[in-house]
């Protein structure tokens, strides 16, 4: 396992410096320099070249290139040009609220698509698993703002339950945790559906393998080969696709959060792209990448933690 761990963490870095030869590309790579996109098309060539000295984009593109990964590794990602606000500062904000809010979400639905997608593959072919998979369907085709939006009108003004907006969640100490009522409930519905139908194929496929044969066999009930057999392989699916999530909860949900005004990642995003700040942008482009690295490495040591096969393979 330390072998497998050293070569995973040994892949994963390489990956990361590749990711960071990118994001510095795109600095170099916007329209009239980085330069232009601070000071504005209008500036003089005498504060063009007085702002590339004094920030050290004069000098060899890989010295500037070693120079901004040591400030990226200390954390230094650059000023905001809209708020004059340090990158890994608002990072530093908005991402605990996108973690609070996607993970809450991804955390429920896989809690709840696993007992659905087990009932649906003991039960195949039945009615409850007919009942279920066009139910699950129906929701997952609808758009997450269409969600949204019937949870407004159902909860928010028809019965004036929860509010529907979070334009001020996360700032004071009173915060009103109903606010994230809708929009996690938005983002669980469209996902419990997804994870469901990979448990539901997994447990499908494993109950017709066989080792549950050889259990039953032995006398094992059907409750101890579920649950000691066939369950714990017909997770190592779900621990992928949570791999895979990790980026979604750094990232933020954009549509759901424009729609509830939520706070996150998704629209700071979306009001950096509006404003051209570049800086913000390409900090969260980073922060994205690298979760993508992650998520993949914490997947891969989880499967081979589940299935000791993968790590002597």
């Amino acid at each position: 396992m330390a072998s497998y761990l050293l070569r995973r963490l040994g892949q994963a870095i390489v990956v990361l410096l590749f990711v960071s030869l990118i994001v510095f590309g795109l600095l170099h790579a916007l329209p009239g320099g980085l330069v232009r996109a601070q000071l504005g098309p209008k500036a003089s060539p005498f504060a063009v070249h007085q702002l590339s000295v004094a920030e050290g984009l004069t000098k060899p593109l890989p010295v500037q290139y070693l120079v901004w990964l040591g400030h990226a590794l200390e954390g230094n990602l650059g000023f905001s040009y809209k708020q004059n606000t340090p990158v890994s500062t608002l990072l530093a904000e908005y991402f605990p609220r996108d973690l609070l809010l996607t993970g809450t979400a991804i955390f429920l639905a896989v809690m709840l698509s696993i007992p659905l997608g087990v009932l649906q593959g003991v039960r195949r072919n039945k009615a409850a698993d007919y009942s279920l998979s066009w139910l699950l369907l129906a929701v997952y085709s609808m758009p997450s703002f269409l969600l949204g939006v019937i949870g407004i009108i159902l909860l928010s003004i028809t019965v004036p339950l929860l509010p529907s907006t979070a334009q001020n969640f996360g700032q004071g100490l009173a915060t009103d945790f109903r606010v994230l009522v809708l929009p996690v409930a938005t983002l669980t519905l469209g996902n419990i559906a997804y994870y469901s139908r990979y448990v539901r194929a997994s447990v499908i496929d494993n109950l017709l393998e066989d080792y549950v044969r050889t259990a039953r066999a032995k006398g094992a009930g059907p409750p101890r080969v579920l649950i000691r057999h066939v369950l714990r392989n017909s997770l190592l699916p779900v621990v992928s696709l949570i791999g895979i999530s990790l980026p979604y909860v750094v990232s933020g949900s954009l549509i759901v959060e424009a729609l509830f005004d939520f706070p996150g990642m998704g629209l700071l995003f979306w009001d950096a792209q509006q404003a051209r700040d570049y800086p913000v942008l390409l900090g969260i482009v980073l922060l994205v990448s690298a979760s993508v690295v992650v998520g993949s490495l914490v997947a891969d040591l989880a499967y081979a933690a589940l299935d000791p096969r993968i790590r002597y393979g």
